[in-house]
């Protein structure tokens, strides 16, 4: 314990001498000073450890100190502590227990802990379980997680999810410190209402999805959207060094909304409204190998990114794949946005056959 008080110590020390002219955040009730800008590791498990090392280095560099991973999360673990394992007490490491038992629990924070080699986390959060765990319920995972901070091996208590209701409820119950969720520009008044209770609650705000899954194409606007919410730190999926570029160059130059950012704003919620996949990949595994999280997406992909991306023989060939779906109905029974996903699938499938085959006769 007397080790963590020290890193504590000496992280408000590197925050007051290095994020002096950087916009920063304190999350809730932990009183967390974070830099508006979060990292989230989940796509640095698609590139090698160097490569991540590095990125994860850069950002450092440039006075990000929020990182945000999960068991869940292949390697990303493992490539955080590599990059941070000589400046644990500078950072702060958030991640998250797909648990469903306390034994699975203990053996995942065992095992999170020896990854990121550290013997303490700055938050743990339960990763989109279907309820929201509490004290003294018969799953017993809120009060492992309870005995995990008295043991100085969690200093603080999160939740993320997916879900309208199980947000609500861990809100209302006042027993987390923070609440990470989806939230961008595309969100509805239901999820800004959410977002606003935090607020309210003194309830740390962790944003994920910032882009809407890849969605919006413009990151800016995306970023100065989120920065009127000044106790929400988004947390952005970076695997390039050209989309971390893009967000270390808004800590000095805050893009602005105008009327013009707010036509955009209103261009892009109309043309996304309904009902659409954001690419959690909750869905997934399919047993029918079917890259569901994005090929349910696909009319939006070819409409929001160059279509040399998509229309290629590989992408092709996973979109192939749908004629093989069982209608087993698992992935819609695991989706958290109550989606209808094997209708998607072929809704999507019969739009990508449309442009594959104007782009075999030289129409695209």
């Amino acid at each position: 314990m007397a080790e963590i008080l020290l890193c504590i110590k000496s992280f408000h020390i590197f925050v007051a001498l290095n994020f002096a002219a950087m916009k920063i955040i304190t999350l809730g009730k932990t009183n967390l000073k974070v830099n508006k800008n979060g990292f989230g590791a989940l796509p640095i498990q698609r590139i090698s450890e160097k490569e991540a090392v590095y990125l994860l280095q850069k950002a450092y560099d440039n006075g990000i100190n929020f990182y945000d991973t999960a068991r869940f999360y292949t390697d990303s673990e493992e490539k955080i502590g590599a990059a941070f394992n000589d400046r644990r007490n500078k950072v702060l490491i958030a991640s998250k227990t797909g648990a469903t038992t306390v034994e699975e629990f203990w053996k995942d924070l065992h095992t999170t802990l020896k990854n990121l080699k550290t013997d303490y986390l700055d938050l743990y959060q339960f990763h989109n379980p279907d309820y929201c765990p509490r004290p003294g319920d018969r799953q017993g995972l809120y009060d492992a997680m309870k005995v995990a901070k008295r043991q100085g091996k969690v200093r603080f208590i999160g939740i993320s999810n997916h879900r309208q209701a199980v947000a609500l409820e861990a809100i209302e119950r006042d027993c987390y410190d923070t609440l990470q969720y989806p939230f961008s520009y595309l969100s509805s008044e239901e999820d800004q209402k959410i977002v606003e209770s935090c607020y309210k609650h003194n309830m740390g705000f962790i944003c994920m999805k910032a882009m809407a899954g890849g969605l919006i194409n413009d990151s800016a606007l995306a970023y100065a959207f989120l920065n009127q919410f000044d106790h929400a730190l988004p947390i952005w999926g970076i695997q390039r060094e050209s989309e971390l570029d893009e967000f270390i160059s808004y800590q000095d130059h805050e893009p602005e909304l105008n009327s013009a950012s707010w036509r955009k704003i209103e261009k892009d919620r109309s043309e996304l409204s309904g009902e659409f996949c954001r690419g959690c990949g909750y869905c997934m595994p399919c047993p029918a190998g079917i890259q569901i999280n994005d090929c349910a997406r696909m009319s939006l992909l070819l409409r929001r990114a160059p279509l040399d991306v998509y229309l290629t023989e590989e992408w092709a060939e996973k979109m192939k794949q749908i004629e093989k779906c069982m209608h087993c109905n698992a992935c819609r029974e695991k989706c958290p946005y109550s989606l209808n996903t094997p209708e998607l699938l072929q809704k999507n499938y019969a739009d990508f056959k449309e442009f594959w085959a104007k782009k075999q006769a030289g129409e695209l």
